[in-house]
């Protein structure tokens, strides 16, 4: 049985790691290289770095402080934000991050996905989608009507919809070489409401790569729904964990108790 992955995350805007709720509200939660250096002392199994503004303000990923991080961990680190083509891949990968993380640049030129995975690896690039729930199709069952879920990707730090269906767009980047799915519900980020357990449920059972679920978790009770419900293969937190709600350890040992295999 393959091990569950517990995953901090470290949302970064001018040089610091924020928080928010819906993508919305952005409030300060500590210098990054320390913020990293305490979730490694946990021994998270992974931690996800993104320069949530890069993209939005057109420039590149703080390459200076994804090294300054890598030099002060020990665990698996996937940098995101602001990846326009294979020399940005290249600088974050000899800056010490061990996976890529490419949204926007990816909706926009799919083909980089490929050229990427073909170049570098499939295991280190990681499509991340963030997903947002519109009105799905009508459809009457016994007389009943009944409506589809659908999520619609964007772009941008959450900012430009792209028209683009989350399932259909996870399924194509899968195809072009994808090697895993960062998939971020923006309609539950920041609630502590709980997973998006339908929107993750939908992507991780068409998929064979490993998804990522993120938004929304509030407690271990969470990451258990995730993954008695769903197929996912890592639930990311930032929240619960940035304010020591919780620890890493302990979301581990509750998962660990019922029956969820994860490394301690």
């Amino acid at each position: 049985m393959l091990t569950k992955r517990i995953i901090p995350c470290l949302d970064i805007k001018d040089n610091r790691v924020v928080k928010g709720v819906k993508f919305l509200g952005l409030k300060d939660a500590g210098d990054p290289v320390e913020v990293a250096r305490a979730y490694d002392a946990q021994e998270a199994d992974e931690l996800v770095f993104l320069d949530i503004t890069a993209s939005f303000q057109k420039r590149k990923t703080l390459v200076g402080l994804v090294e300054k991080i890598a030099e002060n961990i020990f665990m698996p680190f996937t940098v995101g934000g602001g990846i326009q083509d294979l020399q940005d891949i290249r600088n974050l990968l000899n800056a010490g991050a061990e996976k890529v993380s490419i949204n926007t640049q990816a909706v926009r030129c799919p083909q980089l996905i490929a050229e990427a995975s073909s170049k570098f690896g499939s295991q280190c690039i990681v499509v991340a989608i963030d997903a947002k729930s519109v009105n799905g199709s009508e459809f009457i069952v016994h007389r009943k009507k009944l409506q589809t879920k659908r999520w619609e990707v964007y772009i941008n730090g959450g900012r430009t919809p792209t028209g683009l269906d989350a399932l259909e767009w996870a399924k194509k980047a899968e195809k072009l070489g994808a090697g895993e799915i960062l998939l971020t519900s923006m309609d539950y980020d920041g609630t502590k409401d709980g997973f998006d357990i339908p929107l993750t449920r939908a992507v991780s059972a068409a998929l064979d790569i490993p998804v990522i679920a993120s938004g929304g978790a509030g407690s271990p009770k969470d990451f258990y729904a995730l993954f008695s419900r769903t197929a996912a293969s890592a639930g990311l937190a930032a929240s619960i964990f940035h304010y020591q709600e919780y620890s890493i350890k302990e979301v581990k040992e509750y998962l660990e108790e019922r029956g969820v295999c994860v490394r301690l």
